[in-house]
Protein backbone atom coordinates (compact mmCIF):
# COMPACT_ATOMS: atom_id res chain seq x y z
CA UNK A 1 0.00 0.00 0.00
CA UNK A 2 1.43 3.40 -1.14
CA UNK A 3 1.90 6.17 0.77
CA UNK A 4 -0.89 8.43 -0.88
CA UNK A 5 -3.43 4.98 0.01
CA UNK A 6 -2.29 5.10 3.89
CA UNK A 7 -2.72 8.83 4.34
CA UNK A 8 -6.72 8.90 2.29
CA UNK A 9 -8.86 8.25 5.32
CA UNK A 10 -6.50 10.09 7.55
CA UNK A 11 -7.52 13.22 5.59
CA UNK A 12 -10.38 12.24 4.88
CA UNK A 13 -11.05 12.09 8.22
CA UNK A 14 -9.44 15.81 8.47
CA UNK A 15 -11.93 17.32 6.05
CA UNK A 16 -15.44 15.93 7.56
CA UNK A 17 -14.16 17.17 10.79
CA UNK A 18 -13.32 20.45 9.47
CA UNK A 19 -17.19 20.74 7.82
CA UNK A 20 -18.47 19.98 11.04
CA UNK A 21 -16.45 22.62 13.23
CA UNK A 22 -17.79 25.17 10.02
CA UNK A 23 -21.21 24.24 10.79
CA UNK A 24 -21.15 24.43 14.41
CA UNK A 25 -19.74 27.65 14.72
CA UNK A 26 -21.90 29.27 12.38
CA UNK A 27 -25.05 27.90 14.46
CA UNK A 28 -23.07 29.16 17.56
CA UNK A 29 -22.72 31.85 15.89
CA UNK A 30 -26.28 32.36 14.94
CA UNK A 31 -27.04 31.39 18.23
CA UNK A 32 -25.15 34.66 19.94
CA UNK A 33 -26.50 36.71 17.38
CA UNK A 34 -29.93 35.48 18.12
CA UNK A 35 -29.59 36.41 22.01
CA UNK A 36 -27.83 39.82 21.81
CA UNK A 37 -30.75 40.93 19.42
CA UNK A 38 -33.71 38.61 21.24
CA UNK A 39 -36.74 38.94 19.13
CA UNK A 40 -35.73 41.97 16.91
CA UNK A 41 -34.88 39.65 14.06
CA UNK A 42 -38.43 38.92 13.45
CA UNK A 43 -39.03 42.98 13.15
CA UNK A 44 -40.06 42.32 9.28
CA UNK A 45 -43.20 41.22 7.82
CA UNK A 46 -42.90 37.26 8.20
CA UNK A 47 -42.42 37.72 11.26
CA UNK A 48 -45.14 39.68 12.33
CA UNK A 49 -42.99 42.90 13.25
CA UNK A 50 -42.14 41.14 16.92
CA UNK A 51 -40.01 42.52 19.72
CA UNK A 52 -39.61 41.11 22.92
CA UNK A 53 -42.06 43.27 25.27
CA UNK A 54 -38.95 44.32 27.72
CA UNK A 55 -37.10 46.11 24.49
CA UNK A 56 -40.63 47.45 23.52
CA UNK A 57 -41.33 49.59 27.32
CA UNK A 58 -37.73 50.61 26.89
CA UNK A 59 -38.53 51.99 23.97
CA UNK A 60 -41.38 53.34 25.34
CA UNK A 61 -39.92 54.59 28.38
CA UNK A 62 -36.78 56.49 25.95
CA UNK A 63 -39.30 58.16 23.49
CA UNK A 64 -41.83 59.39 26.22
CA UNK A 65 -39.41 60.14 28.78
CA UNK A 66 -41.14 58.48 31.51
CA UNK A 67 -40.59 55.36 34.35
CA UNK A 68 -42.57 52.35 34.12
CA UNK A 69 -43.38 50.21 36.57
CA UNK A 70 -44.49 46.64 36.69
CA UNK A 71 -47.00 44.77 38.73
CA UNK A 72 -46.53 41.69 35.90
CA UNK A 73 -44.08 39.40 34.65
CA UNK A 74 -43.04 40.21 31.57
CA UNK A 75 -40.33 37.79 31.33
CA UNK A 76 -40.24 35.73 28.22
CA UNK A 77 -43.25 37.39 26.65
CA UNK A 78 -43.15 38.99 22.77
CA UNK A 79 -45.53 41.44 20.77
CA UNK A 80 -46.69 40.94 17.19
CA UNK A 81 -46.74 44.74 15.88
CA UNK A 82 -45.12 46.59 18.08
CA UNK A 83 -43.80 49.66 16.37
CA UNK A 84 -46.90 49.63 14.63
CA UNK A 85 -48.86 50.09 18.84
CA UNK A 86 -47.21 52.95 19.32
CA UNK A 87 -48.76 56.65 18.85
CA UNK A 88 -46.06 59.34 18.77
CA UNK A 89 -48.28 61.68 20.16
CA UNK A 90 -49.99 59.92 23.25
CA UNK A 91 -47.79 57.92 25.72
CA UNK A 92 -51.48 56.26 27.02
CA UNK A 93 -52.98 55.37 23.87
CA UNK A 94 -49.12 53.68 23.27
CA UNK A 95 -49.61 52.09 26.82
CA UNK A 96 -53.28 50.85 25.99
CA UNK A 97 -52.38 49.29 22.68
CA UNK A 98 -49.69 47.29 24.23
CA UNK A 99 -51.20 46.39 27.56
CA UNK A 100 -54.66 44.37 26.10
CA UNK A 101 -52.57 42.34 23.87
CA UNK A 102 -51.19 40.97 27.46
CA UNK A 103 -54.91 41.60 29.47
CA UNK A 104 -52.62 44.20 31.34
CA UNK A 105 -53.76 47.97 31.73
CA UNK A 106 -51.80 51.03 33.13
CA UNK A 107 -52.17 53.37 35.83
CA UNK A 108 -50.71 56.49 36.32
CA UNK A 109 -49.18 57.35 39.40
CA UNK A 110 -47.17 60.73 40.18
CA UNK A 111 -44.81 62.56 38.16
CA UNK A 112 -43.99 61.13 34.87
CA UNK A 113 -44.39 57.12 36.55
CA UNK A 114 -46.98 54.59 35.04
CA UNK A 115 -47.62 51.44 36.16
CA UNK A 116 -48.58 48.52 34.96
CA UNK A 117 -50.69 46.17 36.40
CA UNK A 118 -52.89 42.96 35.38
CA UNK A 119 -56.66 43.93 34.57
CA UNK A 120 -59.07 44.54 37.00
CA UNK A 121 -63.01 44.31 35.93
CA UNK A 122 -64.00 46.63 38.82
CA UNK A 123 -61.51 49.62 37.89
CA UNK A 124 -61.23 51.86 35.13
CA UNK A 125 -59.79 54.99 33.81
CA UNK A 126 -61.73 58.01 34.55
CA UNK A 127 -62.02 58.79 30.77
CA UNK A 128 -64.12 55.83 30.87
CA UNK A 129 -66.29 56.76 33.96
CA UNK A 130 -67.31 59.87 31.53
CA UNK A 131 -68.07 57.59 28.64
CA UNK A 132 -69.90 55.56 31.11
CA UNK A 133 -72.09 58.77 32.80
CA UNK A 134 -72.62 60.41 29.42
CA UNK A 135 -74.40 57.01 27.56
CA UNK A 136 -76.30 56.70 30.90
CA UNK A 137 -77.48 60.17 30.29
CA UNK A 138 -78.61 59.38 26.77
CA UNK A 139 -80.82 57.08 28.56
CA UNK A 140 -83.37 59.52 29.94
CA UNK A 141 -84.23 62.93 29.67
CA UNK A 142 -86.92 63.43 32.70
CA UNK A 143 -88.32 61.63 35.69
CA UNK A 144 -90.60 59.20 33.84
CA UNK A 145 -87.74 57.73 31.80
CA UNK A 146 -85.47 57.60 34.96
CA UNK A 147 -88.04 56.16 37.37
CA UNK A 148 -88.44 53.36 34.84
CA UNK A 149 -85.03 52.20 34.21
CA UNK A 150 -84.65 52.86 38.22
CA UNK A 151 -87.18 50.10 38.86
CA UNK A 152 -85.89 47.61 36.16
CA UNK A 153 -82.38 47.65 37.26
CA UNK A 154 -83.05 47.69 41.26
CA UNK A 155 -85.15 44.54 40.59
CA UNK A 156 -81.74 42.94 38.38
CA UNK A 157 -79.27 44.20 41.59
CA UNK A 158 -81.51 42.19 43.95
CA UNK A 159 -81.42 39.31 41.81
CA UNK A 160 -77.30 39.35 40.98
CA UNK A 161 -76.75 39.80 44.09
CA UNK A 162 -78.92 37.14 45.38
CA UNK A 163 -79.84 38.16 48.19
CA UNK A 164 -83.14 37.11 48.44
CA UNK A 165 -81.98 33.46 49.10
CA UNK A 166 -80.09 34.36 51.49
CA UNK A 167 -82.78 36.57 53.62
CA UNK A 168 -85.12 33.58 52.94
CA UNK A 169 -82.80 30.99 54.82
CA UNK A 170 -82.46 33.57 57.89
CA UNK A 171 -83.09 31.55 61.51
CA UNK A 172 -84.37 34.56 62.94
CA UNK A 173 -83.11 33.77 66.49
CA UNK A 174 -83.22 36.15 69.37
CA UNK A 175 -80.18 38.58 69.52
CA UNK A 176 -77.22 38.23 72.10
CA UNK A 177 -76.92 41.54 73.70
CA UNK A 178 -74.52 42.68 75.86
CA UNK A 179 -74.29 44.58 79.07
CA UNK A 180 -75.05 48.36 78.17
CA UNK A 181 -72.24 50.51 79.04
CA UNK A 182 -72.92 53.98 79.74
CA UNK A 183 -70.21 57.39 78.62
CA UNK A 184 -70.57 61.09 78.80
CA UNK A 185 -73.79 61.69 76.79
CA UNK A 186 -73.91 57.92 75.13
CA UNK A 187 -74.24 54.44 75.29
CA UNK A 188 -72.81 51.69 73.93
CA UNK A 189 -74.44 47.81 73.60
CA UNK A 190 -72.71 45.00 71.98
CA UNK A 191 -74.71 42.86 69.54
CA UNK A 192 -74.63 39.09 67.91
CA UNK A 193 -77.33 37.65 66.23
CA UNK A 194 -77.06 34.45 64.62
CA UNK A 195 -78.36 34.92 61.25
CA UNK A 196 -77.74 31.71 58.80
CA UNK A 197 -77.30 28.36 60.80
CA UNK A 198 -74.07 28.75 63.01
CA UNK A 199 -73.06 32.05 61.01
CA UNK A 200 -73.17 35.66 63.09
CA UNK A 201 -73.11 39.23 62.21
CA UNK A 202 -71.17 41.21 65.45
CA UNK A 203 -71.64 44.88 65.76
CA UNK A 204 -72.15 47.34 68.36
CA UNK A 205 -75.19 49.81 69.29
CA UNK A 206 -74.18 53.43 70.09
CA UNK A 207 -77.06 55.18 71.53
CA UNK A 208 -78.33 58.89 73.14
CA UNK A 209 -78.16 58.71 77.34
CA UNK A 210 -81.52 61.21 76.73
CA UNK A 211 -84.72 59.49 76.63
CA UNK A 212 -87.42 59.76 73.29
CA UNK A 213 -87.30 58.91 69.68
CA UNK A 214 -84.00 59.19 67.80
CA UNK A 215 -83.10 58.49 64.46
CA UNK A 216 -81.15 55.35 63.22
CA UNK A 217 -78.27 55.24 61.13
CA UNK A 218 -77.03 51.60 59.97
CA UNK A 219 -72.97 52.05 59.84
CA UNK A 220 -71.60 49.48 57.18
CA UNK A 221 -67.76 49.73 57.72
CA UNK A 222 -64.68 49.99 55.43
CA UNK A 223 -61.10 48.42 54.94
CA UNK A 224 -59.50 50.76 57.23
CA UNK A 225 -57.08 49.46 59.67
CA UNK A 226 -58.52 48.18 62.82
CA UNK A 227 -62.07 47.85 61.38
CA UNK A 228 -64.63 49.12 63.62
CA UNK A 229 -62.93 49.08 66.24
CA UNK A 230 -60.57 52.31 65.80
CA UNK A 231 -60.51 55.33 66.99
CA UNK A 232 -61.87 57.58 64.40
CA UNK A 233 -64.91 55.12 63.90
CA UNK A 234 -65.72 55.28 67.93
CA UNK A 235 -65.48 59.19 67.43
CA UNK A 236 -67.78 59.25 64.71
CA UNK A 237 -70.30 56.95 66.12
CA UNK A 238 -70.14 58.33 69.70
CA UNK A 239 -70.18 61.50 68.46
CA UNK A 240 -73.33 60.93 66.85
CA UNK A 241 -75.03 59.38 69.44
CA UNK A 242 -74.09 62.22 71.64
CA UNK A 243 -75.92 64.65 69.27
CA UNK A 244 -79.37 62.49 69.25
CA UNK A 245 -78.33 59.46 66.48
CA UNK A 246 -78.62 56.05 67.07
CA UNK A 247 -75.93 54.40 65.00
CA UNK A 248 -75.19 50.78 64.64
CA UNK A 249 -71.62 49.28 63.11
CA UNK A 250 -71.00 45.66 62.12
CA UNK A 251 -67.85 43.40 61.85
CA UNK A 252 -67.27 43.27 57.61
CA UNK A 253 -67.35 39.81 56.86
CA UNK A 254 -63.83 37.73 57.78
CA UNK A 255 -62.83 40.40 60.05
CA UNK A 256 -62.90 41.36 63.85
CA UNK A 257 -65.04 38.45 65.29
CA UNK A 258 -66.26 37.31 62.32
CA UNK A 259 -62.82 36.31 61.11
CA UNK A 260 -62.52 34.15 64.23
CA UNK A 261 -65.78 32.30 63.04
CA UNK A 262 -65.03 32.23 59.55
CA UNK A 263 -60.93 32.80 58.67
CA UNK A 264 -59.86 35.88 56.86
CA UNK A 265 -59.88 34.32 53.36
CA UNK A 266 -63.70 34.45 53.62
CA UNK A 267 -63.43 37.78 52.94
CA UNK A 268 -61.55 37.53 49.91
CA UNK A 269 -65.30 35.83 48.08
CA UNK A 270 -68.22 37.37 46.57
CA UNK A 271 -70.25 35.65 49.14
CA UNK A 272 -68.92 38.90 51.57
CA UNK A 273 -71.04 40.98 49.08
CA UNK A 274 -73.98 39.23 50.08
CA UNK A 275 -73.34 38.36 53.73
CA UNK A 276 -72.13 41.97 54.50
CA UNK A 277 -75.47 43.53 53.05
CA UNK A 278 -77.69 40.84 54.60
CA UNK A 279 -75.91 41.46 57.95
CA UNK A 280 -76.85 45.60 56.90
CA UNK A 281 -80.63 44.48 56.84
CA UNK A 282 -80.96 42.28 59.63
CA UNK A 283 -79.88 44.68 62.14
CA UNK A 284 -81.87 47.06 60.49
CA UNK A 285 -84.60 44.91 60.81
CA UNK A 286 -83.99 44.24 64.55
CA UNK A 287 -83.53 48.06 65.11
CA UNK A 288 -86.96 48.82 63.39
CA UNK A 289 -88.75 45.87 65.14
CA UNK A 290 -87.31 45.99 68.45
CA UNK A 291 -86.38 49.41 69.76
CA UNK A 292 -89.20 51.84 70.95
CA UNK A 293 -86.82 54.65 70.48
CA UNK A 294 -86.09 54.43 66.73
CA UNK A 295 -87.81 57.23 64.69
CA UNK A 296 -89.09 54.93 61.67
CA UNK A 297 -89.06 58.16 59.58
CA UNK A 298 -85.48 58.86 60.20
CA UNK A 299 -83.23 56.27 59.16
CA UNK A 300 -79.52 56.86 57.68
CA UNK A 301 -76.72 54.89 56.65
CA UNK A 302 -73.27 55.97 56.93
CA UNK A 303 -69.45 54.55 55.90
CA UNK A 304 -66.38 55.01 53.98
CA UNK A 305 -64.54 53.42 51.56
CA UNK A 306 -66.02 49.96 51.44
CA UNK A 307 -68.01 51.10 53.67
CA UNK A 308 -69.54 53.74 51.37
CA UNK A 309 -69.91 51.03 48.44
CA UNK A 310 -72.08 48.87 50.94
CA UNK A 311 -73.84 52.45 52.07
CA UNK A 312 -75.11 52.87 48.23
CA UNK A 313 -75.69 49.40 47.83
CA UNK A 314 -78.54 49.94 50.75
CA UNK A 315 -79.96 52.66 49.45
CA UNK A 316 -80.52 50.08 46.41
CA UNK A 317 -82.22 47.53 48.69
CA UNK A 318 -83.95 48.88 50.64
CA UNK A 319 -86.72 52.17 50.74
CA UNK A 320 -87.14 52.53 54.48
CA UNK A 321 -83.32 54.59 53.76
CA UNK A 322 -84.58 57.94 54.10
CA UNK A 323 -80.80 59.75 53.82
CA UNK A 324 -77.16 58.22 52.58
CA UNK A 325 -73.72 59.58 53.31
CA UNK A 326 -71.25 57.56 51.27
CA UNK A 327 -67.78 58.56 51.96
CA UNK A 328 -64.16 58.38 50.32
CA UNK A 329 -66.12 55.58 47.49
CA UNK A 330 -68.29 56.97 44.89
CA UNK A 331 -66.83 56.93 41.49
CA UNK A 332 -67.93 55.94 37.61
CA UNK A 333 -64.59 54.33 37.26
CA UNK A 334 -64.42 51.91 40.28
CA UNK A 335 -67.06 50.02 41.57
CA UNK A 336 -64.67 48.75 44.61
CA UNK A 337 -61.64 46.81 44.45
CA UNK A 338 -62.67 44.39 46.73
CA UNK A 339 -65.10 41.23 46.22
CA UNK A 340 -66.86 42.46 49.16
CA UNK A 341 -67.76 45.27 46.68
CA UNK A 342 -67.87 44.47 43.31
CA UNK A 343 -68.02 40.37 43.35
CA UNK A 344 -71.49 40.20 42.49
CA UNK A 345 -71.75 41.12 39.23
CA UNK A 346 -74.48 43.84 39.62
CA UNK A 347 -72.83 46.24 38.00
CA UNK A 348 -73.96 44.36 34.89
CA UNK A 349 -77.73 45.19 35.78
CA UNK A 350 -79.67 47.14 32.97
CA UNK A 351 -77.51 46.59 30.20
CA UNK A 352 -74.78 48.14 32.24
CA UNK A 353 -74.54 50.79 35.30
CA UNK A 354 -72.11 51.83 38.16
CA UNK A 355 -72.23 53.06 41.12
CA UNK A 356 -73.39 56.62 40.96
CA UNK A 357 -76.11 55.75 38.76
CA UNK A 358 -76.99 53.15 41.87
CA UNK A 359 -77.00 56.34 44.22
CA UNK A 360 -78.83 57.61 41.66
CA UNK A 361 -81.93 55.86 42.44
CA UNK A 362 -82.33 56.84 45.64
CA UNK A 363 -83.33 60.32 44.66
CA UNK A 364 -84.80 62.53 45.91
CA UNK A 365 -83.78 61.87 49.20
CA UNK A 366 -80.96 63.67 50.87
CA UNK A 367 -77.77 62.76 50.40
CA UNK A 368 -73.87 63.73 51.05
CA UNK A 369 -71.07 62.23 49.11
CA UNK A 370 -68.01 63.14 50.74
CA UNK A 371 -64.51 62.96 48.07
CA UNK A 372 -60.79 63.62 48.42
CA UNK A 373 -58.18 64.54 46.25
CA UNK A 374 -55.94 61.67 46.92
CA UNK A 375 -58.09 58.69 45.70
CA UNK A 376 -60.21 57.64 42.77
CA UNK A 377 -63.18 59.84 44.42
CA UNK A 378 -60.69 62.98 43.31
CA UNK A 379 -63.32 63.10 40.12
CA UNK A 380 -66.36 63.80 42.31
CA UNK A 381 -66.95 67.37 41.62
CA UNK A 382 -66.21 67.62 38.21
CA UNK A 383 -68.16 64.31 36.96
CA UNK A 384 -70.00 62.32 39.43
CA UNK A 385 -71.62 65.30 41.29
CA UNK A 386 -72.74 67.05 38.09
CA UNK A 387 -74.31 63.95 36.65
CA UNK A 388 -76.23 63.44 40.36
CA UNK A 389 -77.10 67.10 40.28
CA UNK A 390 -78.78 65.94 37.05
CA UNK A 391 -81.22 63.34 38.55
CA UNK A 392 -82.04 65.14 41.62
CA UNK A 393 -83.52 68.19 39.21
CA UNK A 394 -85.57 66.15 37.59
CA UNK A 395 -87.54 65.98 41.21
CA UNK A 396 -86.70 69.73 41.56
CA UNK A 397 -84.48 68.56 44.66
CA UNK A 398 -81.03 69.70 43.64
CA UNK A 399 -80.75 71.34 47.32
CA UNK A 400 -81.07 67.80 48.80
CA UNK A 401 -77.63 66.41 46.92
CA UNK A 402 -74.35 67.53 48.58
CA UNK A 403 -70.23 67.00 47.64
CA UNK A 404 -67.87 67.63 50.09
CA UNK A 405 -64.43 67.72 48.53
CA UNK A 406 -61.25 67.98 50.63
CA UNK A 407 -58.32 68.68 47.70
CA UNK A 408 -55.98 68.18 49.80
CA UNK A 409 -56.51 65.03 51.75
CA UNK A 410 -56.32 61.47 51.24
CA UNK A 411 -57.95 58.16 51.39
CA UNK A 412 -59.45 58.17 55.23
CA UNK A 413 -62.30 59.16 57.95
CA UNK A 414 -60.37 62.17 59.25
CA UNK A 415 -61.59 64.80 61.02
CA UNK A 416 -62.65 67.23 58.48
CA UNK A 417 -64.69 63.86 56.68
CA UNK A 418 -66.58 63.20 60.07
CA UNK A 419 -67.49 66.75 60.54
CA UNK A 420 -69.16 66.90 56.99
CA UNK A 421 -70.74 63.76 58.17
CA UNK A 422 -72.46 65.35 61.61
CA UNK A 423 -73.14 68.98 59.22
CA UNK A 424 -75.43 66.47 56.91
CA UNK A 425 -77.43 64.91 59.79
CA UNK A 426 -77.59 67.42 61.86
CA UNK A 427 -79.26 69.55 59.03
CA UNK A 428 -81.52 66.31 57.72
CA UNK A 429 -82.27 64.49 61.17
CA UNK A 430 -82.06 67.67 63.46
CA UNK A 431 -79.35 66.39 65.63
CA UNK A 432 -78.12 68.45 68.48
CA UNK A 433 -75.19 70.84 67.34
CA UNK A 434 -74.36 71.66 70.78
CA UNK A 435 -73.37 68.18 71.88
CA UNK A 436 -70.87 67.99 69.12
CA UNK A 437 -67.70 67.29 70.62
CA UNK A 438 -65.48 64.21 70.12
CA UNK A 439 -63.21 64.98 73.21
CA UNK A 440 -66.15 63.56 75.38
CA UNK A 441 -65.80 60.42 73.88
CA UNK A 442 -64.08 57.42 75.66
CA UNK A 443 -62.00 55.18 73.12
CA UNK A 444 -62.24 51.68 74.36
CA UNK A 445 -60.14 48.75 73.49
CA UNK A 446 -61.35 46.19 70.60
CA UNK A 447 -62.23 43.73 73.01
CA UNK A 448 -64.68 45.87 75.08
CA UNK A 449 -66.66 46.28 71.84
CA UNK A 450 -66.92 42.04 71.26
CA UNK A 451 -69.93 40.10 71.97
CA UNK A 452 -70.28 37.02 73.75
CA UNK A 453 -72.12 34.20 71.84
CA UNK A 454 -73.49 32.96 75.10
Amino acid sequence: MTNEGLLRPKNEFYRRNMEVMKKTVILLFGALFALNTGVSAQNNYAGHYTKSLHEVMEEVSKRFHVRLKYNVDTIGKVLPYADFRIRPYSVEETLTNICKYFDFNWWKQSGDVYKIKPYEYPRRHTEEGAKMLAYLNTLYSNKTEFEARKDSVRKEVRRLLEIDTYMDSLVHKKPVLGKVRHYDGYTVQNICIETLPGEHVFGSIYSPAQKGKHPLIICPDGHFNGGRYRKDEQLRLATLARMGAICVDFDLYGWGQSELEYGKNSHQTDRAQVIQAMNAEVLLDYMWNNRRDVDKKRIGVNGGSGGGTHTVLLTVLDDRIAAAAPTVNLASHFDGGCPCESGKPIQLAGGGTCNPELLAFFAPKPVLVVSDGGDWTASVPTLEYPYLQRIWGFYNAKDKIENVHLPKEHHDFGINKRNAVYEFFIKVFGLDRSKWDESKVTVVAPEVLQSKLK
